[in-house]
């Protein structure tokens, strides 16, 4: 697929939003904007390019570079044409004499004090600077740099070790990315703008008078490493000058083409330019007419691309017979032939519902639907699972029971609409950045927030924000506060009776109330059990129904529990109850981990459901696809990932064909993902690196990353997003080939040559995709399901006139806590999440320079459970529960309860989930990660568990010499 490109034009500032227009004359030529529009937008609109230093379109404008200057008829001066708003009938003029003088001065000035090292200079042809020298003509430089400031002795006595020479600044590398040169600044203050406006860190400001001023990461001993700085690279973006430039620039040079694709970090789906020098790549450049990141990113996707070209990626296939034996790299054909021969004896052997496939949320919406294929129609079974297992399946079932279908509400634009906010088991700063960023801008314009969640998370209280409420819950008990909350807004009569009328069961309703009535139900019956008092429940129930537009966005912390189904249907209740669902800026918002989470469960990954969440026990359903893959399909559901574990231990389940997915790094009980794995006959992990499930491998198939292929991923929004090929496959192949490779060894005849082909028979086949195409998502730019007949150009949000499943279901959510009780031998409550700078097992990021801020998982404890176990600050500690135990750093905060205790799971050393328990959500299996009874106690260095598990991981990754 040739680059595609829409054209990337700075406006110079936002678009207005008013639905007024106004007509005016700009250089004798009439356009009309909407009110509110400045007349740089407007001049730029028709083509007429004023020249601007301080001012680009994705932050609001400021007026100090003076070099934007226009007239209009009738007025005195010359304004800013960025910080002057249109108005009706003026006549500007952009060009004249006057005005070419005074920018000329203006520029003059700029460059007075600035280094004349332009050929040398990184951003040379890429540098603002330079363009609005050459737009405003200037070609001589009357100054120079007053003495005794920096930039004069930077000219006269430049010493860079910044002793000889006090008053010079040495620039600061410090950051793995990006570099500060301090003497090429211009305080335009865009980068601590964008820091304001765009991310919402506040970590740059400016300091110093006059000549002196400089942009600042905060306290004089402060980095750009050190401070409050998260690396989203919107400063970076902003600059433009090489004051703050990436360090691959740098190195390697500046791009000359670029090619738009989708990142493949987390659900958001942000759009990116991948700018290329030759087939290198230099830099991600957060695309600005993305519709998930509106020209946003975060520290992985803008930087941590490092992982495609690391020496540790795997690019020849292996194979084995023991995996006790070393690995031996083959041909393409060799591994395809071995697997095949190998897969085919298990299942004349032992039948074929004793192999299944694992498919990867990390891959294209293509590549999982020919996975699921392959068991369906190759293998002639629905033993398929995906990853949403161990995370979103709760909200698949609660969500489809009682709204109808399986996916969020909005898009990310609604919660520009929004007023109210309830964030529950989420931290969408660490996990969501791009959406946290959007979200704490509407917080600081006075939408109001509500945190439920153990810890105190960035969400509670960071710059210029902070929440209303923050119900800090134990862990386990998500079930018994969102009731609580529904029981103030029954018994208050706070609920939006004509709604539910119009748009839910009434009767149900009525059940429903007079179970959330119960005073068992009320906030103060359930204060012990919660540890939250009924007051700040109280209050928060309130504000959610009677505060506008409320929207509700969830995570982990929901789903990976004993009752997450049922706090996904408690959720589904409150948003029904109150009327907020339907319309921008409300709604049940699931925040999708990975990057193709929500596609890979579209594309009929479950074992029950075959593309488009439809049942295979529907005969007209499995008719369509019997149709189009000319097989029978097998009408009985499949196993989950757990059952497939436990089949293998039982000696049933004997090859399994695992894409991207590292179950024994990121499943529960990794002593039992270790005993399952260890007992199949054939595991083929297809994957960029040797993890830790390739341990127990018997064939290894490299994979492709994001930038080595054409397809689509789908993020949490339900938005298909383009993911187009940057580079060739440095393995040779792109994952859906090397599907079709091992189908085709198996006896299939599927002919594929480019992923659009494979797209098309997903939407010949699923109704929701009906209307999906390649031409119409490079058209319209991306499009978000159900796209079909009824929704031509795709739906953004769901349940507007009705629900899915016509009437809302209420349906009682009855609290029943979990089997995992704490006691003398685990007091304590484990909880787990992410952070941001890593990302899931970490296998990518681990591999980038992002170590550079968390390079290990530590445990948090509060003071007080420090205090009485004699742990002090960064001591090595026993983490044990009745599973396992394992050894870690610990940290010492009171962002955790006492009595909780809180870790990632990013780094294998750790192997947090040694630790996690076998419980799972009654609907779905979907483990309970979130509650653990453990202990802590001092340790003097890795578990026995942790240095075999080591021993046995060397031994397995041994690589045989090529002959």
């Amino acid at each position: 697929m040739k680059d595609f490109i829409i054209p990337d034009r700075d406006f110079g500032t936002p678009a207005a939003k008013s639905k007024q227009m106004v007509t005016l004359t700009i250089d004798g030529f009439d356009i009309t904007v909407p009110e509110g529009t400045s007349i740089m937008r407007a001049a730029a609109e028709i083509g007429i390019s004023v020249p601007k230093l301080c001012a680009t379109d994705s932050i609001d404008a400021f007026g100090s570079c003076r070099l934007c200057l226009v007239e209009i008829e009738g007025r005195n001066g010359t304004p800013a044409s960025c910080t002057t708003p249109v108005a009706p009938g003026i006549k500007v003029h952009t060009q004249n004499a006057r005005l070419k003088q005074l920018r000329r001065g203006v520029m003059e000035l700029y460059i007075s004090d600035h280094p004349l090292d332009c050929l040398t200079c990184s951003a040379n042809g890429d540098c603002e600077l330079q363009d609005m020298a050459g737009a405003v003509g200037l070609r001589d430089v009357r100054y120079e740099a007053p003495q005794g400031t920096e930039m004069a002795t930077h000219f006269k006595a430049k010493d860079t070790s910044g002793i000889a020479n006090p008053h010079y600044i040495p620039r600061d590398d410090s950051n793995p990315y990006f570099s500060y040169d301090p003497q090429k600044c211009i305080v335009c203050s865009r980068c601590v703008r964008a820091c304001e406006e765009v991310q919402g860190s506040f970590a740059l400001t400016i300091e110093g008078r006059g000549f002196d001023s400089r942009v600042s990461f905060g306290a004089k001993t402060d980095t750009a490493l050190s401070s409050d700085c998260v690396s989203c690279g919107a400063c970076v973006q902003a600059c433009p000058t090489a004051t703050l430039q990436e360090k691959s620039i740098i190195e390697i040079g500046t791009p000359e083409r670029s090619v738009i694709t989708t990142c493949a970090y987390c659900g958001v789906g942000c759009s990116f330019k991948a700018e290329m020098r030759g087939d290198e790549l230099v830099r991600m450049v957060p695309y600005k007419h993305g519709k998930a990141n509106r020209g946003h990113s975060c520290v992985k996707g803008r930087f941590a691309y490092g992982y495609a070209s690391h020496k540790d990626r795997i690019l020849n296939p292996m194979i084995r017979d023991s995996i006790n034996d070393p690995w031996q790299e083959v041909s393409w054909d060799e591994a395809m032939d071995f697997t095949a021969k190998r897969m085919k004896g298990i299942i004349e052997q032992h039948g074929r519902h004793s192999v299944g496939v694992i498919t990867s949320s990390r891959c294209t919406n293509e590549e999982a639907y020919l996975v699921q294929k392959l068991t369906r129609a190759v293998f002639m079974n629905n033993n398929t699972d995906t990853c949403a297992r161990v995370c979103h399946s709760p909200t698949g079932y609660g969500l489809g029971q009682t709204l109808g279908t399986s996916a969020g509400t909005q898009d990310f634009d609604s919660v520009e609409e929004t007023d109210v906010v309830i964030v529950i088991g989420a931290n969408p700063v660490s996990g969501h950045p791009v959406f946290a960023s959007r979200l704490k801008k509407r917080l600081r314009k006075g939408a109001k927030l509500i945190v439920i969640d153990p810890r105190r998370t960035e969400m509670v209280e960071s710059p210029h924000i902070k929440a209303e409420h923050h119900l800090a819950l134990t862990p386990g008990t998500n079930v018994a506060i969102v009731t609580a909350l529904a029981h103030v807004i029954v018994t208050e009569g706070l609920f939006d009776a004509q709604f539910i009328q119009d748009r839910c069961d009434w009767d149900e309703f009525q059940d429903y109330a007079e179970f959330v009535s119960q005073p068992q139900n009320s906030p103060e019956s359930v204060a012990l059990l919660t540890g939250v008092p009924a007051a700040e429940v109280r209050a928060a129930a309130r504000l959610y129904a009677k505060g506008g537009n409320g929207s509700i966005y969830y995570g982990l912390g929901v789903t990976e529990h004993s009752q997450g189904s049922t706090t996904v249907i408690g959720i589904a209740n409150l948003a029904m109850m109150t009327g907020n669902v339907g319309r921008p800026g409300v709604g049940v918002n699931p925040l999708r981990g990975q990057n193709n989470v929500q596609g890979s469960c579209d594309m009929g990954s479950f074992p029950h459901e075959l593309p488009g969440y439809r049942h295979v026990k529907g005969e007209g359903v499995r008719d369509i696809f019997e149709k189009a893959w000319g097989v029978k399909i097998d009408e009985e559901p499949g196993l989950r990932i757990p059952n497939m574990l436990d089949a293998a231990v039982e000696g049933t389940f004997k090859g399994l064909y695992c894409q991207g997915e590292d179950i024994l790094q990121s499943d529960p009980d990794t002593k039992h993902v270790a005993a399952g794995l260890a007992a199949m006959d054939c595991v083929i992990v297809h994957d960029l690196f040797l993890n830790e499930t390739a341990n127990y491998a018997h064939v290894f198939l490299p994979g492709s990353t994001f930038l080595e292929k054409d397809g689509t991923f789908t993020n949490a929004e339900r938005r298909i997003n383009m993911v187009r090929k940057v580079m060739a496959p440095r393995n040779g192949y792109a994952d859906w080939e090397i599907t079709q490779m091992l189908a085709n060894a198996m006896g299939a005849k599927w002919s594929y040559t480019h992923p659009t082909q494979i797209m098309d028979e997903i939407a010949m086949t699923t109704p929701s995709f009906a209307g999906v195409s390649y031409e119409k998502i490079e058209t319209m730019g991306s499009i978000q399901w159900p796209c079909n007949e009824k929704a031509p150009e795709g739906t953004p949000l769901m349940h507007v006139d009705g629900f899915v499943r016509g009437k809302g279901k209420f349906i009682n959510t009855e609290y029943v806590a979990t089997d995992e009780k704490t006691g003398p031998r685990f007091p304590l409550l484990l909880t787990t999440g992410r952070i941001l700078s890593q990302y899931n097992v970490g296998a990518q990021t681990r591999r980038t320079g992002n170590v550079a801020w968390h390079s290990e998982d530590l445990l948090e404890i509060h003071p007080h459970d420090a205090e009485v176990r004699g742990v002090k600050e960064g001591d090595f500690v026993r983490l044990a529960s009745r599973s396992g135990d394992t050894t870690l750093r610990a940290t010492i905060t009171d962002k955790v309860n006492p009595g909780v205790v809180y870790t990632t799971f990013h780094h294998p050393d750790t192997q947090a989930n040694v630790i996690t328990t076998d419980f799972s959500d009654w609907a779905t299996n979907c483990p309970e990660y979130k509650v653990t009874a453990v202990q802590v106690s001092p340790s003097n260095g890795p578990s026995e568990w942790q240095e075999e598990y080591n021993a046995q991981a060397a031994m397995s990754r041994r690589i045989a010499a090529a002959e």
